[in-house]
């Protein structure tokens, strides 16, 4: 009990020393989420069509049965339109939810996004790629306020919660309004062979901010996030290969950093297999400073068409101490359908 009661205090210190905002959710394998991470990653991809679905937990430790998760998928698709350019669609839909009230963030969002071969012919695997995406959507927030109480409701006599005591804190709504959402990104990229490359991106989110309300007579900002990310394809040998990487966020107050490398080994047979395995780190800036906010070990697994990470946030921010630094555990999926096109567009790894 008295564990718990520490555990308590300190998340509530956590939560109280800084400014409450509307934030995004985010993944720690970034690179596994190309439509959360950027509507330029549309069409991104050597096949015909991709399906993703990234699914986060953290902070188990700490709120038991109603931890933080996180779902996503996404499919898009890439159609050729002139001679060396594309045209791609793509649906991305996502589900945030945790704690007590099962704070819910939803979001929906349709993308597109135009290539653009810049140098390089269909036959060679050195090319130089420019593309455009954007994404128009809709978002809720949601709560369930049958799952809460307030310090009014408590009977002191009777040492229990009356829920059908009035709260004395104004009406809850268990949703907001729907709002429109609207992102857009760009991405260029160069490949000069088949295990080197590099790229750079950059995103806004949220582009008309939007005010999101669950309580009567108050409001919280969605404030517009932008994202820069890049990455490149090193070789050693072969077989051998880095892949190093970062993107950085930044939303209101709140700046965000995750950096750091994957190592791939490919055996290059013809049902090619091949895995990967990395540490990154991740960086956090709010009001009251920046903060080491975990280290995180990454492993993915490449069978033919499909892609499987697996990685896990080790905890190094102030909640360690409560949550014995066991912060998120996330499993990505890509499949990725191949195509009949004779002439294919060579992408980077990610």
């Amino acid at each position: 009990m008295k564990k718990r009661f520490t555990q308590l205090l300190v998340i509530v210190f956590v939560i109280l020393s800084q400014q409450v905002q509307a934030q995004d959710p985010h993944f720690s394998q970034f690179y596994m989420a190309p439509l959360h991470l950027n509507p330029a990653m549309t069409g991104i991809f050597e096949g015909s069509s991709r399906i993703a679905v990234n699914y986060r937990e953290q902070y188990n430790s700490i709120l038991s049965t109603q931890p933080f998760r996180t779902v996503a998928a996404s499919f898009d698709m890439r159609k050729r339109i002139v001679r060396n350019d594309y045209l791609s669609f793509g649906v991305h839909l996502l589900q945030d939810q945790g704690g007590t009230s099962l704070f819910g963030q939803y979001r929906g969002n349709l993308s597109v996004s135009y290539l653009k071969q810049l140098s390089g012919s269909r036959y060679s695997s050195q090319a130089q790629y420019l593309v455009a995406g954007a994404q128009a959507g809709v978002g809720q927030n949601r709560i369930n306020p049958s799952r809460l109480w307030f310090s009014a409701q408590y009977d002191g006599p009777t040492v229990s919660v009356n829920q059908n005591a009035d709260n004395l804190e104004g009406d809850l709504a268990n949703s907001s309004n729907m709002f429109l959402d609207f992102n857009a990104g760009l991405l260029w990229y160069a490949r000069m062979d088949e295990n080197t490359s590099v790229y750079f991106g950059g995103a806004l989110n949220h582009i008309s901010p939007v005010e999101i309300s669950l309580y009567d007579g108050d409001s919280e900002t969605l404030h517009m996030r932008w994202v820069a990310h890049g990455g490149a394809e090193f070789p050693f040998t072969r077989e051998l290969s880095l892949l190093p990487a970062i993107m950085v966020t930044g939303q209101g107050p709140s700046l965000q950093t995750n950096l750091g490398a994957n190592i791939r080994y490919s055996n290059h047979d013809w049902r090619e297999v091949a895995i990967r395995a990395g540490l990154w780190t991740r960086v956090t800036k709010t009001v009251d400073g920046s903060h080491f906010d975990a280290l995180i070990v990454s492993t993915i697994l490449e069978m033919e068409r499909f892609n499987l990470g697996v990685s896990y946030d080790v905890n190094t921010s102030s909640l360690k101490d409560a949550s014995q630094s066991r912060g998120a555990i996330e499993v990505s999926l890509i499949y990725i359908h191949p195509s009949k096109d004779k002439y294919k567009v060579n992408c980077p790894k990610f």
